[in-house]
């Protein structure tokens, strides 16, 4: 029998056996953490038409997408298996129009007092918003891409500041 333990995996949802495994985040200490994550989606010039004017057939495109992914930061740990569920303390979602891109962007900043950061909840925020944006307007374009969903920024805990490279 071996006395050397095995190597620690350098992903954290695994444990030294490859064991997937929730951290242990009760050492950490609590603090203010926040992450910002964006994305957007392509479509059409006239279904951007119909979001800009307000006149899809479902209503308020972009206010409902807003309560969505309001929503979809707040169920992270309900969908993604390994999630902590966190107290969420903010969550802030904005929508930008780029006519010349024939796109919707979306911005959206979570914030919580814990033990582990909110990366996972902004990255969903966004995704359930534009999920919201495409399911409202598929009759008019079912063509839509969402694209280029990251993380631009996160603050708080032991790892500290990080902020994506353009």
């Amino acid at each position: 029998m071996s006395s050397s333990a095995p190597p620690q995996s350098p992903l954290t949802h695994f444990d030294a056996h490859g064991q997937a495994h929730m951290v242990d985040v009760s050492a950490k200490q609590e603090t203010h953490r926040i992450a910002r994550a964006a994305g957007q989606i392509r479509m059409l010039p006239a279904t951007l038409a119909l979001i800009s004017s307000g006149q899809a057939k479902k209503g308020d495109v972009l206010g409902v997408a807003r309560i969505a992914a309001i929503q979809g930061a707040k169920r992270t740990a309900d969908l993604i298996p390994l999630c902590h569920p966190l107290p969420i303390t903010r969550v802030a979602v904005e929508f930008e129009i780029d006519e010349a891109a024939s796109l919707v962007r979306c911005i959206a900043q979570v914030e919580t007092l814990g033990r582990t950061g909110v990366e996972m909840e902004a990255l969903t925020a966004v995704q359930v918003g534009l999920l919201t944006i495409y399911d409202m307007c598929k009759a008019a374009d079912r063509g839509m891409v969402m694209e280029a969903i990251r993380v631009l920024e996160k603050h708080g805990g032991k790892s500290g500041d990080w902020v994506a490279q353009d």
